[in-house]
């Protein structure tokens, strides 16, 4: 289901990213973890905003037995925000790859009535997890 690569030291525990992923789709993807300079780059390359960001989705068109896209997670922004709101590497990592799949299957947080924050809220209490990206970025 999750094609991950880790491009870095950060551990993860692919297992339960798995069962969250399986909560919000049946389709395969691709999860990468880079430092932030990497993400830096794609973020300038793709976005044209010349800086590191917390999580990036790439959606792919629809096509069946295909993935649907590739999820891309800073893991220096993981440590960082996870000091900042006091909760575990672990449990901001879960946020990330919601925000992010949510994404890869057609929500858009920045142009909707509030549907993806409604589905992202719903997810993370469903695992039990602190506040979502864009609640707490309102």
């Amino acid at each position: 289901m999750i094609d991950f690569e880790n491009q870095t030291n950060l551990e993860i525990d692919i297992k339960e990213m798995e069962k969250i992923a399986k909560s919000i789709t049946d389709k395969d993807f691709e999860l990468i973890i880079v430092d932030n300079e990497t993400i830096a780059k794609i973020n300038k390359e793709y976005r044209n905003i010349d800086k590191p960001t917390d999580v990036l989705s790439f959606p792919l068109e629809a096509l069946e037995n295909m993935p649907i896209g590739s999820i891309i997670i800073s893991a220096d922004k993981v440590r960082e925000k996870s000091k900042e709101f006091g909760h575990s590497i672990e449990d901001e990592f879960k946020l990330l790859l919601i925000h992010g799949l949510l994404h890869l299957i057609g929500y858009d947080h920045e142009i909707d009535n509030g549907e993806m924050r409604e589905k992202e809220e719903e997810i993370i209490k469903k695992f039990n997890l602190p506040d979502s990206l864009i609640v707490r970025n309102l």
